[in-house]
């Protein structure tokens, strides 16, 4: 797959391909992993710009209070929830 976007989304896109099926981050250990600590709000408005859910799987990634931020694939944040229960995390 040939993926489209800024040199930062494609960075934040490519670290979401790494996060193994069944486990989640929050938006702020996303920003750290890519070395990018401060840059929370950036990493979100990447993932929320990620056109290629759910083969790049934003659902993985949620807030750090525990709830589910948003979700840019099709079905919005019911879509997120099925498709993060089918990964067997509850939230």
């Amino acid at each position: 797959m040939i993926l489209k976007g800024t040199k930062f989304q494609l960075k934040v896109w490519k670290y979401l391909r790494s996060i193994p099926k069944g486990q989640i981050r929050t938006y702020s250990e996303v920003a750290k992993a890519i070395k990018k600590p401060k840059a929370v709000r950036a990493v979100a408005n990447a993932i929320g710009k990620n056109p290629y859910a759910p083969k790049i799987p934003c659902h993985r990634v949620i807030r750090s209070d525990g709830s589910l931020g948003g979700y840019s694939g099709r079905g919005g944040i019911n879509t997120k929830k099925k498709l993060l229960k089918l990964e067997g995390i509850s939230i």
